[in-house]
């Protein structure tokens, strides 16, 4: 059981690190040099959505930190706007500009595309189902140890 787990923590990071290997790639190929990997998938996971760090971060697992940089770097590459809530001075919300808009839907394009390929790497709909049942189930795990102090 030792070996398996730790197997499986070292795939969750190397693919999330392979993942934004070719989301880098494909910006490359585009010449889109303004925005980085990290970047663009934060963007892709605003969306249509207005909403505040909080949200994001909460909904991308990204660290309030890295969000904030990152969301300044896109504020100057003209990529999303930011606005102070008129309900909570403290809040800020963010939304894609019409450049934020064009690579969401790059992005979109370019993950049809891999579900569309999925079946040349022998992935079934069912294989993945299985595998994220069991990704969230070992989330749910972490959660736990976190919140009651199993670790």
């Amino acid at each position: 059981m030792k070996s398996a787990y730790f197997d499986t923590v070292g795939l969750i990071e190397r693919l999330h690190r392979y993942f934004l290997e070719v989301l880098k790639a494909a910006l490359d190929r585009r010449s889109i040099l303004d925005i980085n990997n990290v970047q663009a998938l934060i963007l892709y996971n605003i969306g249509n959505d207005e909403l505040t760090v909080g949200e994001l971060t909460a909904r991308g697992y990204y660290l309030g930190s890295n969000v904030s940089y990152n969301l300044k770097k896109m504020v100057e590459a003209g990529y999303i706007t930011q606005e102070r809530s008129t309900h909570d001075r403290r809040s800020v919300r963010v939304r894609l500009t019409e450049k934020g808009r064009k690579l969401h839907e790059m992005c979109a394009k370019l993950f049809e595309q891999h579900v569309k390929n999925l079946g040349r790497a022998n992935l079934e709909e069912s294989a993945l189902a299985t595998a994220n049942e069991s990704l969230k189930r070992l989330e749910r795990f972490w959660l736990n140890a976190q919140q009651y102090d199993l670790i």
